[in-house]
């Protein structure tokens, strides 16, 4: 790193290193990326001398004052804090707004911990468009066929056995349920349920639903950046520390009870799925020491382990827009076949579910 960085630059790096440290237990490279970007958007900032103080450009403490954030996010809203001068004031989107806000949080939070920071509001994106109701039937069929032994390669792309099992279990669940990507990750064997007449399965909805006000009550009470907190109840608990995840945990198991569990029917086709995956998924996790209840999980080894291991809410997200860009070219000229959308969120919106009440002594 540069000496001639502005020392509050240097220590914002340094910050980095410290609290979201690479590889395992550590933030995403992505994140860790971001972070990067916006501490280097600083030092192009006090380049411009846009009015910083003297003592900004010495302790990385003044940087987050909110004369010091007002003039930097005026910077950013105008394109001119951006790496490559041919795109300089080009405005940035929401999305990339959105990630300049947050990481300027998750900073907050390590160099001034416990303090408030003002951060700029940021419109939420318009969602994306939901799968029209004929799409969704189609699937429905889609998922049936394939599960019989529907095509496994065309044009050349195709699903493997273990990925085809996987994607069709994973999809009829959402079908069934319309969970997030989060609430998937974080199902366990334990909620599969069948009695006599039935089969369900269990979904623990995440905090978000909650009121609008209530990840200003755990920031309050962690003493860190309601950002931080969005972060983690909707599933990316990889982009913060580990001590900041558990003070946030901790701040959530104080403010109120376990999450609810939502139950729901299992449909015929999506037990058949659901079969096939179970056995597929003993065959990965058998050879596993420890905890092996989690419901999704890995097919072949990563830099995080063998196997078998949990796949996380990244890696579900992941593993839908994997099979289904997979499932459009299979599926592609089928009658009624619609492409779907690679973002598992557009799908789960398009649904309409509807809990029922586990039958007595089951819950």
């Amino acid at each position: 790193m540069s000496n001639q960085l502005p020392a509050s630059v240097r220590q914002l790096h340094a910050a980095i290193d410290r609290a979201f440290p690479a590889g395992e237990g550590g933030v995403q490279p992505v994140r860790r990326r971001q972070l990067r970007m916006v501490a280097d958007m600083w030092g192009r900032a006090l380049e411009k001398d846009d009015g910083f103080s003297a003592s900004a450009r010495s302790d990385a403490r003044r940087l987050f004052t909110r004369p010091a954030l007002e003039s930097f996010w005026r910077l950013v809203l105008a394109g001119d804090l951006r790496a490559r001068p041919a795109e300089e004031g080009k405005p940035r989107t929401l999305a990339s707004l959105r990630i300049v806000r947050d990481c300027l949080g998750l900073l907050a939070d390590e160099i001034i911990p416990g303090r408030p920071v003002w951060l700029p509001r940021v419109p939420q994106q318009e969602p994306k468009a939901t799968v029209a109701p004929r799409a969704v039937r189609s699937l429905y069929r889609a998922v049936v066929d394939l599960a019989a032994g529907g095509p496994l390669e065309r044009s050349g792309t195709g699903l493997r056995y273990e990925d085809r099992v996987r994607l069709l279990a994973m999809v009829s669940v959402v079908l069934d349920v319309a969970p997030r990507a989060g609430e998937l990750s974080a199902q366990t064997l334990a909620d599969l349920v069948e009695v006599e007449g039935g089969a369900y399965i269990g979904v623990r909805r995440r905090q978000q639903r909650a009121a609008p006000n209530r990840a200003e009550e755990i920031a309050a009470l962690a003493e860190v950046h309601p950002a931080t907190v969005e972060a983690l109840l909707w599933g990316a608990t990889h982009q913060m520390s580990e001590a900041t995840r558990q003070r946030v945990l901790a701040a959530i198991r104080e403010l109120e009870p376990a999450p609810e569990v939502e139950w729901y029917v299992l449909h015929e086709r999506t037990q058949v799925a659901l079969r096939q995956w179970l056995s597929v998924r003993e065959t990965l996790v058998a050879p596993l020491q420890g905890a092996r209840d989690a419901l999704w999980v890995t097919l072949k080894a990563t830099h995080l382990g063998p196997a078998g291991l949990p796949l996380g809410s990244t890696g579900v997200s992941q593993a839908y827009a994997r099979g289904v860009t997979a499932l459009n070219v299979l599926m592609a000229g089928s009658y009624g076949w619609e492409p779907l959308p690679r973002r598992l969120e557009q799908l789960r919106r398009s649904l309409a579910v509807v809990p029922v009440e586990l039958p007595a002594g089951e819950s």
